[in-house]
């Protein structure tokens, strides 16, 4: 499974919306638009395609956190 999936999932689980982890990947001071969002969004195939990399995975996670139980 790659991390293009697992965003995706976790995006469905939760049900967030796209501006949604924008927002969370702002809580640790990672700036990412919604476009260069969208790309991890699409399929393999799509030409806009851009494989999600471990950074911003970990960064979404660590934001996450944040959003979910508040700063400690």
């Amino acid at each position: 499974m790659s991390n293009n999936d697992i965003l995706k999932k976790l995006r469905v689980a939760l049900h967030l919306r796209n501006d949604q982890i924008v927002e969370i990947l702002k809580l640790v001071d990672f700036k990412i638009t919604t476009s260069e969002l969208g790309a991890f969004f699409r399929s393999e195939d799509h030409p806009n395609f851009k494989p999600l990399g471990d950074q911003i995975l970990r960064n979404f996670l660590n934001g996450l956190i944040i959003h979910m139980r508040g700063p400690l």
